[in-house]
């Protein structure tokens, strides 16, 4: 179904069954599949293929040579019916692909609201991501991750599969990162270190100086303190009062399958 308010352009293909919402633009040479669902005011531009089982919803704009909603790049998928589910105001621009999901993964690859994926980069199978995310050029999402609101990857960075990274963090560019970031930490160098925390992003968003301080001090307890990571992390629940700790807490405490980025002791 084609909205009668949509423009599409007349060297677009648009397969029987695609939904099309009010006021969308479908750009030239563009592919909107039959199982797609684009909701009002989302813009194609041209060369774009939105394939799969894809929602993308509305006022999301989709650059040039972008790949929505294609199979995921997994030898395990034998082609199940799975799906991908962007949200509202994301910016994708030219090159990006995001894969639908995997039987064994849950089905479903998530992107939130208010994203910007820059040139090249790239959003796997199962992957979660909250919102306000920003993914900087050729920077890739493996299968299964988690990203939470407010993360910033770097160019060129990698998220290995099944990794979380906690809300508010950021990882520098050309950084591979292959266990967990707490939330409002910092990481860069090759390797993936934890560096500090993202107090550039914290003074930004306005957080209080009693927060900060609050959260300097956790993260030095985090690195000095006397037994394993997670139980520094209790110990820091016991006594945490700025909702700002807590978050970093119960994200330590949560369930995970890989161990942590833990500070240099």
């Amino acid at each position: 179904m084609i909205d009668r308010s949509a423009s599409i352009h007349p060297t677009a293909v648009i397969e029987d069954g695609a939904t099309i919402g009010p006021d969308a633009k479908v750009g030239p040479f563009s592919l909107v599949g039959a199982n797609v669902t684009l909701g009002a005011g989302v813009v194609l531009k041209s060369h774009v293929v939105v394939s799969g089982v894809t929602s993308i919803d509305e006022e999301t704009v989709v650059f040039p040579g972008a790949v929505v909603g294609e199979i995921p790049q997994d030898l395990k998928f034998r082609g199940e019916e799975t799906r991908l589910t962007i949200g509202k105001r994301n910016r994708i621009r030219e090159g990006v692909t995001m894969n639908t999901g995997t039987e064994g993964g849950g089905g479903v690859t998530v992107v939130g609201d208010d994203c910007l994926f820059m040139t090249g980069a790239h959003v796997a199978h199962d992957a979660n991501v909250g919102d306000r995310v920003i993914v900087a050029n050729q920077g890739a999402i493996a299968g299964h991750c988690v990203i939470e609101d407010d993360v910033i990857i770097g160019g060129l960075s990698g998220i290995h599969q099944f990794v979380r990274i906690g809300k508010g963090a950021i990882i520098g560019a050309v950084t591979m990162v292959t266990n967990d970031v707490i939330p409002y930490g910092l990481v860069q160098a090759p390797r993936g270190e934890l560096d500090g925390l993202n107090l550039v992003g914290l003074k930004r968003k306005g957080v209080a100086r009693e927060d900060i301080t609050a959260l300097r001090a956790a993260f030095q307890m985090l690195a000095q303190g006397e037994g394993a990571f997670q139980d520094r992390a209790r110990r820091l629940g016991e006594e945490a009062e700025s909702e700002y700790v807590r978050e970093i807490v119960d994200f330590v405490l949560g369930a995970s399958d890989r161990s942590f980025l833990t500070p240099e002791r």
